[in-house]
């Protein structure tokens, strides 16, 4: 195997092994976040590998908590992919390289495999058909250890730093056969440790791109502050003012609709109200006393059945203790049933209040107008509904 080969064979078990740790939590100090990136230029980018270059050759040195800080890999980069005013940026993250200070911090051993770990003890020999005796069909290769990450992170950060020299001359770049890679790397990943591994989705990136809006925007808010005090005062005093001004238009909304709902809300009517018995039950009560020449009381059922059914109408809200001339009253001057409801409450008044005796072609009149105002008509041209 050529020098080439081994290097990009450690560079894809670098890959694989910070593919394998598990997600930065949010409450990872180690962990950035998802907006923690920075605008920068080319240079920018490139002194930033420069930097990074020292940190991780200093901590593949030195493999102590203060060398090997994830702290030191600093913000995300997003750089232009080429020089032109307009171009195209990228978001460049380095996750993978505070995990590998993080992890670099206790120093490793070989990186082997045990040898001794199914080897038997006392020098026993392991039993026909036993498991450590089933011949093993296909060997893993060892893991990397932590200092071979560590140059292979060198070799990673070495490479990107060409290219970056690369794209700030112009020159362009041959384009590699990673063929090899390729299959290396999904042998790597069919593995059992990627089984659940899940891509980004756009539920996240929508999130992300709605974080980094926010994020400029109370930026931008800050700045404004800073250069700008009264911008400050006038947030806080429109504020109270938008909440005074609400506040005073419910209760206008409130006192409007107490003043004018002149109809209970309620299932029905309270008892002993005229509409609280159905008007056709008055009517035939009315009927009755007629049959029997009780003229009198058949004009008291015939007008409490007018009654009802205008009260059943909604025309006025319903009160038991309401007299005849104040249900007159509720009637709008201009309705056009007025008049009858006028006839019939002074026939009412003078045979049932004033005593005066009441003769058939009375009954018949007050009749005529109680089936007038049930139709809904002040003439007597309407039937019944």
């Amino acid at each position: 195997m050529t020098a080439q080969s081994q290097l990009g064979c450690v560079t894809l078990l670098l890959a694989a092994a910070l593919a394998i740790a598990p997600r930065a939590r949010a409450d990872d100090p180690t962990a950035p976040p998802a907006s923690n990136a920075r605008e920068a230029t080319l240079a920018d980018y490139r002194q930033h590998l420069v930097e990074l270059n020292a940190v991780v050759a200093a901590c593949a040195k030195a493999r102590d908590t203060k060398s090997c800080d994830p702290a030191l890999a600093g913000q995300d980069d997003r750089v232009a992919l080429t020089n032109a005013p307009n171009a195209e940026r990228r978001l460049v993250r380095y996750d993978w390289l505070r995990t590998l200070l993080k992890n670099a911090q206790l120093k490793d051993d070989c990186g082997c495999e045990n040898p001794d770990k199914d080897k038997p003890k006392n020098g026993a020999k392991p039993a026909i058909g036993s498991e450590s005796s089933t011949p093993v069909e296909t060997a893993r290769p060892p893991e990397p250890t932590t200092s071979q990450l560590l140059e292979a992170a060198q070799t990673r950060l070495t490479q990107e730093i060409a290219q970056a020299d690369q794209i700030a001359t112009g020159t362009p770049t041959a384009a590699a056969d990673h063929a090899h890679e390729r299959e290396t790397m999904k042998q790597v990943l069919s593995g059992r440790d990627f089984r659940n591994l899940e891509p980004t989705t756009a539920r996240d990136s929508a999130l992300e791109k709605l974080g980094e809006w926010l994020r400029q925007l109370f930026k931008s808010l800050g700045n404004l502050r800073t250069n700008a005090a009264w911008v400050g005062r006038t947030l806080v005093w429109g504020f109270v003012l938008a909440v005074c001004v609400g506040l005073v238009w419910g209760l206008l909304q409130l006192e409007r609709h107490w003043r004018i709902r002149l109809v209970p809300e309620s299932d029905g009517p309270g008892v002993g109200a005229a509409s609280a018995r159905d008007w056709q039950l008055y009517l035939q009560d009315a009927r009755r006393a007629a049959a029997a020449g009780e003229w009198r009381e058949a004009i008291h059922f015939v007008y409490w059945a007018a009654i009802s059914r205008l009260e059943s109408k909604r025309l006025w809200p319903a009160d038991r203790a309401r007299t005849p001339r104040e249900y007159l009253a509720l009637v709008a001057a201009e309705d056009p049933r007025k008049p009858g409801l006028a006839t019939l409450t002074g026939s009412f008044e003078r045979v049932w209040y004033g005593g005066r005796a009441a003769a058939e072609s009375d009954y018949q009149k007050a009749e005529q107008l109680a089936a007038d105002l049930i139709a809904g008509t002040g003439t007597s041209s309407g039937g019944v509904q």
